[in-house]
């Protein structure tokens, strides 16, 4: 019986292997995602192309680059000879980025594991992959791990372009991002026009002479019902525009609205900037599973947290000194994109295109580098985007470095000095010694930028000597104790005022500046003026304003 038994359940048993052979056969050979989507596409080709179809694994090598994607064993329409099908969300052609895909792989671009041939796997999806695919609507941030878009300007300049565009009617002759160029009811036609939505990429400076040029000829009646006189103003602002659309559509404008809400004054991105934040180089890289989800609602993704932190920064990072920035969610997702698109892609310098060059190798800037820009970048943040000054919960007010009564008692000499030198021990970077800083030039152009707000305010010519208060000391520390030191702290350490111990300021700053600010103060802030008698405290006479900056001085360490 025994031996019977152990006949039958080797029997049993050699069945079962058997059987679980054949289903592993069965899976591997027939029942794959990847086969069934080639036998789908294979029935929607026509005839003679479905009778060479071959139904097999598909890759793409780029051996200088060490890249070997299977992306095309699913994604048949984007494989080399494959004609695609329209509209199919799988098997459609790869989209036009100006340059072949196939050259580079998939991952270099869109993330995710190349090699894998299931879905959750291949999109990065699967528990403990590092590096998922972009989500879908962040494709094109992809677009960031080689290329470093150059000279971007702030974003009211690039909409100010966008929407002069439309009114002066380009889209008459000229398509962009898929828009122009068509019939108009009527049957009015523009010109065959070339298509600007990658102008950026071989703009030529001179066209608004040309089309004067053309239009001047007469040759085609289109010249003179679809071209006219532009604006100088209007005619930088499209120039501005049409540089910056270089083949990766909503990007240029995500990376503009990084440069106009004052974030390098804190975060570095390829060695330029603030020191507050972390350096955002490589951002769109972060590994999703070693981030803290304990506050964030919704999906456990990076393009998620990004989203919520930028919502609420203290929330979902514990301690976080990121204000509340208030944004619509049309920007917060404008700039999940953009810092999607902070990543770097290691491969040889041969490959490198142009932009990255000259920015890694050359020094040129992400930014444009005119005063808007360069203020919004590094100075929006905490002053303000018009120079108004900033308040956050929990933080005192930063200076309004635009309000009429700072720019008519501060010089050129002094902001300019401020800007190189910043404040030591306050958030104000010295932004012309530190390292990722400002170049002399732009601090020049954001001098400029801050004298702007003051709507023709000039600079105050500076012809007495810098030192001359003379006043008693010890009834100025007596006035100080009761005027002043509510605001700016007992010891000058600043509270709701400025700091006032601080020694780049009392090196800079000259006696009549200081004078000027007590007998002025800055309307609309805390800072209201002592020349006059207010509710909070009492009028001061000349000699008494004297005194309070002799004894100010007193803090003044001798260089």
């Amino acid at each position: 019986m025994t031996s019977r038994r152990n006949k039958y359940l080797l029997l049993v048993s050699s069945l079962a292997t058997l059987l679980l052979l054949i289903l592993a056969a069965y899976q591997e050979n027939v029942a794959r995602e990847w086969r069934r989507l080639q036998r789908e596409y294979r029935s929607l080709l026509g005839s003679p192309q479905a009778q060479d179809f071959q139904i097999q694994l598909r890759q793409v090598y780029a051996p200088n680059l060490r890249a070997t994607d299977r992306c095309i064993t699913c994604h048949v329409g984007m494989a080399p000879g494959e004609s695609g099908i329209k509209g199919h969300k799988v098997f459609i052609n790869h989209a036009d980025v100006g340059h072949d895909p196939l050259q580079y792989g998939c991952v270099v671009c869109h993330a995710g594991q190349g090699r894998a041939t299931e879905k959750a796997d291949a999109h990065g999806t699967a528990p403990h992959w590092p590096s998922p695919m972009l989500p879908k609507r962040y494709s094109y941030a992809g677009c960031g791990g080689c290329h470093a878009y150059l000279a971007v300007p702030n974003l009211d300049l690039v909409a100010r372009g966008r929407g002069l565009f439309e009114r002066y009617d380009c889209l008459a002759c000229h398509r962009l991002d898929g828009r122009g160029g068509t019939l108009r009811p009527g049957g009015a036609q523009g010109l065959t026009a070339p298509d600007l939505s990658r102008s950026g990429t071989s703009f030529r400076r001179d066209w608004y002479d040309h089309h004067l040029a053309e239009r001047a000829k007469g040759a085609q009646a289109a010249w003179q019902t679809s071209f006219g006189a532009i604006q100088p103003g209007d005619r930088i602002a499209l120039n501005e525009f049409l540089s910056s659309r270089v083949g990766a559509p909503g990007l240029v404008e995500a990376k503009a609205l990084f440069h106009s809400l004052g974030c390098r004054g804190c975060h570095k991105i390829g060695g330029v900037g603030g020191d507050d934040g972390p350096d955002l180089t490589r951002e769109g890289e972060k590994d999703p599973a070693r981030l803290d989800y304990t506050h964030v609602p919704g999906e456990k993704t990076l393009a998620n947290w990004l989203a919520e932190h930028f919502k609420n920064p203290a929330q979902i990072v514990a301690g976080s000194q990121m204000p509340l920035l208030g944004l619509a969610p049309e920007k917060i997702d404008s700039l999940v994109l953009y810092l999607f698109s902070l990543r770097r892609i290691d491969f040889p310098e041969a490959y490198w295109p142009k932009d990255r060059i000259r920015a890694d190798r050359f020094g040129e800037r992400e930014f444009a580098t005119d005063g808007a820009t360069l203020y919004g970048a590094f100075c929006a943040a905490c002053h303000g985007q018009h120079g108004e000054g900033m308040r956050y919960p929990g933080a005192a007010a930063f200076p309004a470095i635009g309000n009429p009564d700072f720019l008519a008692i501060a010089s050129d000499r002094f902001i300019k000095a401020t800007i190189q030198h910043g404040r030591p021990g306050r958030r104000m970077p010295a932004w012309g010694e530190k390292e990722g800083g400002l170049r002399p030039a732009e601090i020049d152009a954001v001098v400029a930028q801050v004298r702007a707000f003051g709507n023709g305010i000039p600079s105050p010519a500076e012809t007495e000597l810098r030192r001359w208060a003379k006043g008693d000391i010890q009834e100025g520390a007596q006035l100080f104790a009761g005027s002043c030191a509510g605001c700016h702290g007992a010891a000058g350490e600043g509270k709701e005022g400025l700091q006032l111990r601080n020694q780049v300021l009392l090196k800079h700053a000259t006696d009549r500046y200081l004078i000027e600010s007590i007998r002025r103060g800055r309307h609309g802030t805390s800072m209201s003026s002592f020349a006059q008698p207010a509710l909070s405290h009492r009028q001061l006479s000349d000699q008494e304003i004297e005194a309070i900056v002799t004894f100010i001085r007193t803090w003044e360490v001798a260089s």
